[in-house]
């Protein structure tokens, strides 16, 4: 099959999934054609399968914004015709759907019918797709979609509440390919910053509001005043400034250190021992899951999809959202030492369930079937 593949190319989980879903379809002999403004931070166009094409944007002086959108659309009406493909699978609902559909009608009027897929991923339905200014659109995108699908239960049910949804939506969740994980043998991090006994925790976020890191920082520094422990905030985001101030007032950064974006996790997550995720809002929660299949167990709020994919009390704990104590108390109990060696065992278990060797077919199953 010849797939065009609309992701944002940013290290956030929509682009992760897309970009690994992307490279494990070339590896089947798929040919793959990334389609967006920058290349995908995780795409190394090492395959002869693999291809990126760019948006560029003209900033005219008319627009106050510059039209990606638009440059969107026809650069997929371009790549559909020159390359032949024979599906478009969007990520992201904001705006690759709006603009598949657009370009999906402009081909009709060439001779040319091209199916579209939508996975929605998270906020493009529970924040961006409540603004009124993008509701009727991405409603509009879901309902002539050819097929559609959610990463979680949650989301699914989240998208059908918030929208006037007559098209079927599918689960198909977010996977992780395990050997990339279990293949890890050292982490520079843990020997460079944790001394001989010290406990390590993660956390891994875009650093937005949403994700209540000031729980993270709150939460570590209870555990700190009862077991020796380190905390790596890997990630960037707007509520940085504010959290390295907060880790100054509550803790230490001697404890604490932000090592921002890392292509890598795996390196930092391996032999880690516990990864808080408190988060508001989590359709699925995929760095939990990275987590997970660096047998690392999982503290977390209970926002979206984060119960199904954890197993309370076996690979980790779910806790109310904002529930500092609670969360506290659990990631105690986690790093006890006659308990820790059970809940990683359990937290890599988990994990094999998400392998992309898994989910992978699910997904070539929907092509096969917008195909016929």
């Amino acid at each position: 099959m010849k797939i065009g593949i609309l992701c944002y190319p940013t290290f956030g989980g929509s682009g992760v999934v897309a970009t690994e879903l992307g490279k494990s379809l070339s590896e089947k002999g798929n040919i793959v054609h990334f389609i967006s403004y920058a290349q995908p931070a995780r795409l190394n166009l090492i395959s002869d399968n693999l291809f990126y094409h760019e948006v560029s944007v003209k900033n005219y002086p008319l627009f106050d914004f510059p039209p990606y959108e638009t440059s969107l659309t026809s650069k997929l009406v371009e790549i559909v015709k020159f390359e032949r493909l024979d599906l478009i699978h969007v990520h992201y609902a904001i705006p690759h759907a709006s603009a598949a559909i657009l370009a999906k009608e402009i081909l009709k009027t060439m001779g040319i019918n091209i199916p579209v897929i939508t996975t929605l991923h998270g906020t493009d339905i529970t924040l961006v797709g409540k603004d009124p200014s993008c509701k009727p659109v991405i409603n509009h995108s879901i309902n002539l979609s050819d097929r559609v699908s959610a990463v979680s239960q949650s989301l699914k049910d989240d998208t059908e509440k918030t929208f006037d949804i007559t098209n079927k939506i599918d689960v198909i969740p977010n996977f992780i390919d395990l050997k990339k994980y279990t293949s890890v043998k050292k982490n520079n991090y843990r020997s460079k910053f944790c001394d001989q006994g010290d406990k390590l925790l993660i956390h891994t976020s875009n650093f937005r509001k949403v994700k209540r890191i000031q729980d993270v920082i709150n939460v570590f520094c209870k555990i700190r005043k009862k077991k020796r422990c380190k905390l790596i905030m890997i990630g960037d985001g707007p509520e940085r400034a504010n959290i390295e101030s907060l880790t100054r007032t509550l803790c230490s950064l001697n404890d604490v250190i932000f090592i921002g974006k890392v292509p890598d996790v795996e390196n930092v997550l391996f032999q880690a021992d516990l990864f808080l995720l408190p988060s508001e809002k989590e359709s699925f929660g995929l760095s939990a899951l990275e987590a997970m299949a660096s047998s690392v167990p999982v503290v977390s709020s209970n926002a979206g999809g984060l119960p199904e994919l954890i197993e309370n009390a076996k690979s980790g704990y779910i806790c109310k959202i904002g529930d500092v104590e609670d969360m506290s108390k659990k990631s105690l109990d986690i790093l006890d030492d006659k308990n820790l060696k059970i809940f990683k065992e359990n937290a890599l278990k988990s994990a094999k369930n998400y392998d992309i060797e898994k989910i992978l077919p699910e997904y070539i199953k929907m092509y096969k079937g917008v195909l016929k």
